[in-house]
């Protein structure tokens, strides 16, 4: 198949998601994931659609007030060739690995499409890498050339020199200025046509319960792929849509690059110094902002400002990266009469399930299968189950699952096994065919022999009004082998303490059935990864590694401490 006509077929499954946005039973029905030979999703689709296109594209701005950077589709189309044509003389051919760190400079965006044009690989890096980590990741990744920030590039003087090196901002010795790029000649013409079976990204996964894996996608995998995440988000033409996450992680590949690309909507970038929730809410509203994708730490945030007193124009407003919990979901609509969607996606996919505009969200669920996805849930055995780890059938294989862990065979292998990829996540099917999270299938753990999922329990815990954010493991007890442990931060204006202990302790006890509830408490910083998912792996070790009968840590309390709360230490 041509690359004129795979670019048809993919502007055809666009084009139907895009006129059933509000029409989930349609839209899955009649969607099919486009067939392709031959794709560059950045010449044939991004440079087609750029053409004499004075849209905005991407908005970069770094304070409330000054207009920021704003480039059409058409400025976007030809600074990326020029970069590519620029790459192509500094030796980058198809094929070569390209470390790619940067902040949210125009750059990123710019060597992305670059690279596609080339069709180089990229691995996207986060700037908060260590000197250690960056060594680990051009070593198992491969990177022949690497695209840095002036600020990052010290983390990168004990490698190899034969890397070529690219720096973005102020001149470093031995290092090349990619601001030469932009004399380069503004038409760029490929060597040869790219399969979109031929490998695009590779990107390392977050490392929430192991070392992080070299996950590989391709020229159809995420371009393409990322149809039901533009599906899931509701974007339309013409949208400014801001997504708040670092650089360096899927999820900005996610929403900040091929979802709103593909529905020709505009990526909006507020640069900050550090979160200020105040700060955010301004910009939403001085900058029109239409459509917003938060992680849930920032929603959480935002909800302790008084949200009704900020003028939003959102259309759309989705939590991606964990479950949101319900509670602040009701906040937010209460403010602003508009709903948080949740929606579940991995590094090694696009979105899988979501709740897609014009549907009535369900209090929990995090929704439906996004057309083009089929989900099943499995219990150990890979039998059928109505909770069980959320698996993809590969005779139904999604666009978007990626093409396995590169250089491991044996991660690949086990991810795939028995006919499904495997998620390692754990839900549950209601009866109306929507999902529920429960939890990685190494979190969900038991207590007197029943089975505990520890999200359940933290969204249940931060509706208390000092609990900012919370962190559920198992706890050893020589009674019901293990018990629910809460490590929780404190909201501002409230202090960690005993009297506060016995708050949490008596909420637990009203919300939650007596076999579920909280039986121990530590007031703590919860450990995250750098992407600012929580680190329940390492809370549970840390619980492994205490005594039998451990002595109390500091800030921590244990609901028998209350002998005041009637029948503490039943079941």
């Amino acid at each position: 198949m041509t690359s004129s006509t795979s670019a048809k077929a993919f502007v055809d499954a666009r084009d139907l998601l895009l006129r059933h946005r509000t029409d989930y039973e349609r839209a899955y029905r009649e969607f099919a994931w486009p067939v392709l030979g031959e794709f560059n999703w950045a010449l044939d689709y991004f440079d087609v659609i750029a053409r004499g296109n004075d849209h905005p594209a991407l908005w970069i701005v770094d304070d409330l007030i000054g207009p920021g950077l704003k480039l059409s589709f058409a400025q976007m189309s030809e600074r990326s060739s020029r970069m590519a044509n620029f790459l192509r003389g500094l030796g980058v051919r198809r094929g070569d690995h390209l470390l790619l760190m940067l902040p949210n400079r125009v750059e990123l965006w710019d060597v992305m499409l670059a690279a596609m044009k080339l069709g180089a690989i990229v691995l996207p890096a986060t700037t908060q890498l260590s000197a250690d980590d960056v060594r680990d990741r051009v070593q198992i990744g491969g990177a022949q050339h690497v695209v840095v920030d002036s600020a990052e590039t010290g983390k990168f003087d004990a490698l190899d020199a034969g890397i070529t090196r690219l720096v973005a901002g102020a001149h470093r010795d031995g290092w090349i200025s990619l601001a030469a790029a932009y004399d380069a000649p503004a038409v760029f013409v490929p060597d040869a046509p790219t399969r979109a079976s031929d490998p695009m990204l590779l990107y390392f996964t977050s490392g929430t319960t192991s070392k992080p894996k070299l996950v590989e996608h391709t020229h159809e995998s995420y371009p393409v792929g990322h149809l039901s995440t533009m599906y899931w988000i509701g974007l339309q033409p013409g949208d400014i849509h801001w997504n708040i996450s670092s650089p360096g992680w899927a999820k900005h590949a996610w929403s900040c690059f091929y979802a709103p690309w593909n529905a020709q909507a505009c990526v909006f970038v507020f640069n900050y110094a550090r979160f200020v929730p105040k700060e955010t809410l301004d910009a939403l509203v001085n900058f029109g902002v239409t459509t917003l994708c938060a992680p849930p730490t920032v929603w959480r945030m935002l909800v302790q400002e008084p949200l009704a007193s900020y003028a939003v124009k959102l259309r759309e407003i989705v939590g991606a990266g964990e479950p949101l919990n319900p509670e602040v979901i009701e906040r937010v609509r209460h403010a602003w009469d508009v709903t948080i969607r949740d929606g579940y996606g991995q590094t090694e996919t696009t979105c899988q399930v979501g709740n897609s505009p014009g549907q009535a969200v369900v209090p929990g669920s995090m929704g439906r299968p996004l057309p083009g996805y089929t989900i099943e849930l499995v219990d150990a055995d890979d039998r059928p189950a109505s909770e069980g780890e959320i698996a993809l059938p590969l005779a139904q294989r999604p666009l978007g699952l990626m093409t396995g862990y590169a250089n491991n065979p044996n991660a690949t292998a086990e991810s795939m096994r028995n006919g499904f990829y495997h998620t390692s996540d754990v839900a549950l099917r209601r009866d109306d065919g929507c999902y529920v999270y429960v939890g990685r299938s190494d979190d969900v753990f038991k207590s007197s022999d029943y089975r505990l999922s520890p999200f359940e329990l933290e969204s249940v815990l931060i509706e208390h009004e000092a609990i900012g954010e919370a962190a559920v493991v198992p706890s050893a007890d020589p009674l019901r082998l293990s018990v629910p442990k809460a490590f929780v931060t404190v909201r501002q204006g409230f202090e960690a303490g005993p009297e506060l202990a016995r708050s949490v302790f008596a909420f637990s006890r009203e919300k939650l059935a007596s076999y579920k509830r909280i039986r121990r408490l530590q007031f703590s910083e919860l450990p995250k990864t750098i992407s600012g998912k929580i680190r329940r792996v390492e809370l549970r070790r840390r619980e492994l590694e205490r005594d039998a009968q451990p002595a109390r840590l500091p800030g921590e309390y244990w609901e028998e401490d209350f002998p005041d709360l009637s029948d503490a230490n039943s079941q």
